[in-house]
């Protein structure tokens, strides 16, 4: 056995073994009264930063280095009890990390949709909801010893590439959707928005993951653990790292995780370049952990050190404070030793390390006499949590064909036939899963509408490789009024190390709807599961399959959304937030980073802003049970830019020997001045022809004035989700600030603002607004 398998096996033995041998109990702390509260480290009157610098003062060199793997050593002298860093809570408190324990008092958790489908209500209210009834139940678990505080969430890569096995983690393709889900989040979960958190302190520490340019797992010959993402600066500066400049800046992340990709050469974890990008430029502040293993990684895998020793130092000196895993831990004082490391540069790690700590309080001593000391069992899985789960499910759940089926009648009892293996299934999850306070299937949820219901599997798994069943789902359909089919995928598709190599149905599961769908009285409903795109044009094309849902991997509440929008009781307002595209673009290499499409070597681009190529389904797209017309109300038609730029420059874009390219002027945006200033209000009218009520996503587009190279088609400038009444009006506000919204970079990677008339667009309604400097 090679010595790196070794090193990985060994470190998740022992995650292993210690996830399932860890008692629960009362979480213990430090400054415990008489005898240890009256350290220095423990007054909480003396600033953060003072009692920090007090506290790694008082530790040996030994008692240093046992703090940089998730699984800090206690300091028994000092009162310090032993912490695990790594507990999750993407979209709900999640066993996958050592910190969190379902073994004790506590036997479940809210089980929200995956962060996929959250994100496809495109409602920044509902976001911040969802983190923060997660960050109550954490506090409530942390109280009874079943959790820790820090917490490795949210996943804000963006999903480049349709086949990737943890897209469904993340909140889409777009950059501003991504970038305002990790504020969202990141305030929601850390308490920075809701008047729980006090200056420094923080509710739960949230972590911005993974940085950055990672979205492979495994495709062909390439790993994520030895990967060489290259980025171009034009695609690093307005596609992968917004959302992470986002969730620092105004999110106020408290952590944030290097990748085990490189990034251009240099692995993410011993970038000091890419790491003093998000400390020294974007004024991070807190700790920054490597992903499980990524320090191991850059001398096993990535052989860019010589030895252990090498990455040890690389990566602390890069700004890495902790070590997920236990390669820190065996490999430091060596590297001390032969001069690589420092003390200096522990003491630097420790710092932010027990910063955050302090800022949770856990330096404060006894923590059920502080801010959050009540929450407890009776915190998890409320009836609100629970109702907030089942609203984001209806939210989120997109329609995206109807052939005038839905909604079903409740009024007369309809006989249903509900077929396909995920229907039965209770996990409804996705990755990164607790679970559920009580969950239950499609199939459950339908059964509460229709007078008759029957099920078949029709296959007997989702890979779906014999058609064994098929017979006795046609004779299913053919007894029922309406036949509800649910296809696609599951965590046997689509995981973290598991990349998808086809964008069609699994196995024979394309036969089985089409089978049934022939033998159906009535069109047939298909139903699909999973996160990631699907080529459907068989479906979309075709009469017998009259409407089209998709619930990705909807949480403990999706099968009673899922039924109340077929039968009626809400009115589906979903959009998808990425572009669904065809099995061809399978032929794209998936370790292509290039977003910008190149003809001259028939590369396509990627995502709605770049992507040349057909789609089953465009990003944004979603359908409703009702009709809507817009209309701009009001919005101006001119902003005009101070000529006080820092260097009065007014430039040519694409010039050649000096002459326009294009005859499109454009300006830096760093050499503006007065940004923020031109910010305006776009007011627009929402028209419901429909006769149902419901929740509805406006999305404010724009393209530029001519065709630029290396600009976007379109971008999405704005979005609000808006509750609309039958044949009314409803108005919403979305702010624009052209320097953000209006902008995009350069091949240097600076933002450009082109001046000229920028058309901005709502559905089929445009509005022009010109910009120009005087």
């Amino acid at each position: 056995m090679s010595e790196q398998w070794s090193s990985f096996l060994f470190f998740f033995f022992f995650i292993h073994l210690f996830h399932f041998s860890k008692p629960t109990s009362l979480p213990q702390f430090p400054c415990k009264k008489p005898h240890f509260s009256s350290y220095p480290f423990c007054n909480t009157s003396l600033s953060i930063p003072t009692r920090t610098h007090s506290l790694i003062s008082l530790l040996t060199l030994s008692e240093k280095i046992q703090q940089l793997s998730n699984t800090a050593s206690s300091v028994p002298r000092l009162g310090i009890p032993s912490y695990e860093w790594w507990s999750e809570s993407l979209h709900g408190i999640a066993p996958n990390g050592p910190g969190v324990n379902f073994n004790g008092t506590v036997s479940s958790a809210t089980l929200f949709p995956q962060v996929i489908l959250s994100a496809s209500s495109f409602n920044r209210s509902l976001w911040f909801d969802i983190a923060s009834a997660i960050a109550v139940e954490a506090r409530a678990m942390y109280n009874v010893g079943q959790a820790g505080l820090t917490f490795w969430a949210p996943n804000i890569n963006i999903f480049r590439d349709p086949r990737w096995g943890r897209g469904q983690e993340t909140p889409g393709e777009d950059p501003m959707v991504v970038s305002a889900y990790s504020i969202e989040y990141v305030k929601g979960l850390q308490g920075n928005g809701n008047g729980n958190g006090d200056g420094d302190e923080i509710m739960v520490s949230a972590c911005c993951k993974h940085f950055t340019a990672y979205d492979l797992e495994s495709w062909g010959n390439f790993s994520r653990y030895s990967f060489n993402a290259v980025v171009s600066a034009q695609d690093l500066a307005d596609t992968y790292q917004p959302p992470f400049r986002s969730c620092i800046q105004q999110g106020k992340a408290s952590c944030l995780m290097c990748s085990y990709n490189a990034v251009n050469g240099v692995p993410a974890c011993a970038s000091e370049d890419l790491l003093g990008v998000a400390r020294n430029n974007w004024g991070f502040d807190g700790y920054i952990t490597s992903d499980c293993d990524a320090v191991a990684t850059i001398y096993e895998y990535q052989m860019y050190t010589k030895s252990a020793e090498d990455a040890v130092a690389d990566a602390l000196k890069a700004g890495v404070d902790i070590n997920c895993g236990t390669f820190m831990l065996r490999n430091t004082e060596s590297a001390i030793r032969q001069g690589k490391v420092k003390e200096k540069d522990l003491d630097r790690a420790l710092f932010n390390l027990f910063s955050v700590q302090m800022r949770l309080g856990l330096f404060d001593g006894e923590p059920r006499r502080g801010k959050f000391g009540k929450l407890g069992p009776k915190d998890v899985c409320t009836s609100e949590h629970r109702a907030l789960a089942l609203e984001a499910a209806r939210q989120g759940i997109v329609l995206l064909k109807n052939d005038k089926l839905l909604p079903l009648s409740q009024s007369t009892g309809v006989s249903l036939a509900v077929i396909g293996p995920m229907a039965a299934t209770n996990f409804l999850g996705g990755g990164y899963s607790g679970i559920p306070c009580s969950s239950k299937s499609l199939y459950d949820g339908l059964k509460e509408f229709a007078e008759e219901i029957t099920y078949v599997s029709g296959c007997h798994d989702v890979p779906c490789l014999s058609d064994d069943g098929f017979a006795e789902a046609v004779d299913s359909a053919k007894g029922a009024d309406f036949v509800v089919i649910v296809a696609g995928l599951d965590q046997t598709q689509e995981t973290e190390d598991h990349d998808r190599y086809s964008l069609l149905l699994p196995g024979k599961q394309m036969d089985l709807v089409l089978s049934v769908a022939v033998a159906s009285k009535n069109p047939v409903i298909l139903v699909l599961t999973g996160g990631g795109p699907l080529d459907v044009y068989f479906a979309e094309k075709n009469p017998l399959i009259a409407s089209i849902l998709w619930v990705g991997y909807p949480g403990e509440a999706g099968g009673k959304a899922l039924a109340e929008i077929i039968f009626g009781e809400v009115n589906p307002g979903g959009r998808l937030p990425m572009t669904w595209y065809p099995e061809s673009f399978t032929k794209v290499p998936m370790n292509d980073m290039s977003m910008r499409a190149d003809p001259t070597r028939g590369y396509p681009g990627r995502t709605y802003r770049f992507y040349t190529g057909s789609r089953i389904y465009g990003f944004g797209h979603g359908l409703s049970y009702s009709d809507f017309t817009y209309k701009f109300l009001s919005s101006p038609t001119k902003i005009n830019l101070s000529r006080a730029t820092k260097n009065n420059l007014r430039k040519s874009l694409l010039s050649q020997n000096g002459e326009e390219v294009y005859g499109v002027n454009y300006v830096q945006v760093d050499e503006l001045q007065n940004c923020k200033s031109s910010s305006f209000e776009v007011h627009i009218s929402v028209m419901n022809h429909g006769d149902l009520d419901g929740s509805h996503v406006v999305m404010l587009f724009s393209t530029w004035p001519k065709v630029i190279e290396g600009s976007p088609q379109k971008q999405l400038v704005g979005f609000n989700r808006l509750h609309t009444i039958p044949y009314k009006s409803t108005e919403t506000i979305i702010s624009v600030d052209p320097c953000e919204h209006l902008s995009f970079a350069d091949e240097q990677g600076k933002k450009i603002l082109p001046l000229g008339s920028h058309i901005l667009s709502v559905g089929d309604v445009e509005h022009m607004v010109s910009i120009d400097i005087f």
